[in-house]
C-alpha cells in the first residue's frame, strides 16, 4: 500500500513547509494530505495557499482557515490581526483569476474527511483539523487524559479506527482508556493495533508548540505511523514576521522556542 505523509498547522511559514516538502520527497512518499490551517500568523499565506493546493491531494478546513474566509471568533488579537492582513493580502492580488482561485480554495477545504483501508496503509482514517467531535475548532490535549476524559471518550465514539488530527500543534497518540504518548515515548514509530481506536495529532509544521522548534508532519505506512521533525531556516521565517507591520514579533519570537 502506498505510503501517505500527512501534515497540518502550516501557518504561512513557507520555509518550514519547503523544509518538510523536501524531506517527504526524499524518502520518496507521493501521497501528501493537508489537515488545515494553512494560513494565519504566518508571513507567506499566498505562497504556501500555492504550494499546498499544488502538492497535496487533499486539504481540510482549519480554523485559521476559516477564520480568513469569514470571520475570526475566539482569538486572541495578535491572532487576529494575523487572520485580517491575511486577508487584505489575498484581496490585493492584482491578478484577478489567481485571486479567485485561492479564494475559491479556501472555500470549498471540507471539514472532515474519511479515507477507506483500500487507500490507507492503516485502515480506515479520519481526518479532521481540530477533533471528531468538532472537526474545525475543538482542541484536543494531553492533559484532556485527566482534565476531561468524557471530552475524549466523545470523540472515540466518532470514529472506527484511526483519526488523524492537528490544531493544538503538539504531536501525540491518544488512546481510549484515555491514555496519551509522546512521540518520544514510543521511538517515533507507533505500531497501529487493529484492535483499538487511535487518535493521533500529526503536530504542526509551521508553528510546533512542544519546545522542538523543528517542523512536524507524520508518515502513514503498513499499520505504523512515522512521526518525523524536520530542521528549517527559523530565523528566516522570522525576520519576514518582524518585517510585516501588521504581524506581531510575538508570532516570530515564539518559533524560536517551540511554543
Amino acid at each position: 500500500m502506498e505510503k501517505i505523509a500527512v501534515i497540518s498547522d502550516i501557518h504561512g511559514n513557507l520555509a518550514a513547509l519547503e523544509a518538510v516538502l523536501a524531506d517527504i520527497a526524499e524518502r520518496g512518499v507521493q501521497r501528501i494530505v493537508c489537515l488545515g490551517d494553512v494560513v494565519g500568523y504566518g508571513p507567506e499565506p499566498k505562497e504556501c495557499l500555492d504550494t499546498v493546493a499544488e502538492r497535496c491531494e487533499l486539504t481540510l478546513m482549519g480554523n485559521h482557515d476559516f477564520a480568513v474566509l469569514y470571520e475570526p471568533d475566539n482569538f486572541n488579537l495578535g491572532a487576529e490581526n494575523a487572520c485580517y492582513w491575511t486577508r487584505q493580502v489575498l484581496e490585493d492580488e492584482p491578478d484577478v483569476a489567481v485571486r479567485n482561485r485561492r479564494w475559491d480554495f479556501l472555500g470549498n477545504l471540507p471539514a472532515s474527511r474519511v479515507l477507506g483501508p483500500e487507500t490507507s496503509p492503516v485502515g480506515e482514517i479520519m481526518l479532521v483539523h481540530g477533533s471528531p467531535r468538532r472537526p474545525v475548532n475543538e482542541y484536543i490535549f494531553p492533559d484532556d487524559i485527566y482534565n476531561y476524559p468524557g471530552k475524549l471518550q466523545g470523540c472515540f465514539e466518532r470514529f472506527n479506527n484511526v483519526c488523524l488530527i492537528g490544531h493544538s500543534h503538539v504531536p501525540g497518540v491518544f488512546l481510549p482508556a484515555p491514555d496519551y504518548y509522546s512521540p518520544e515515548e514510543f521511538g517515533g514509530l507507533y505500531e497501529v493495533d487493529p484492535g483499538s481506536k487511535t487518535l493521533i495529532n500529526v503536530g504542526s509544521v509551521g508553528q510546533p508548540r512542544d519546545r522542538d522548534t523543528r517542523a512536524s508532519y507524520v508518515i502513514l505506512e503498513e499499520r505504523r505511523v512515522r512521526f518525523l521533525r524536520v530542521a528549517y531556516d527559523v530565523e528566516e521565517t522570522i525576520s519576514k514576521v518582524y518585517a510585516t507591520a501588521a504581524l506581531d514579533d510575538y508570532l516570530g519570537n515564539r518559533l524560536r522556542e517551540g511554543r
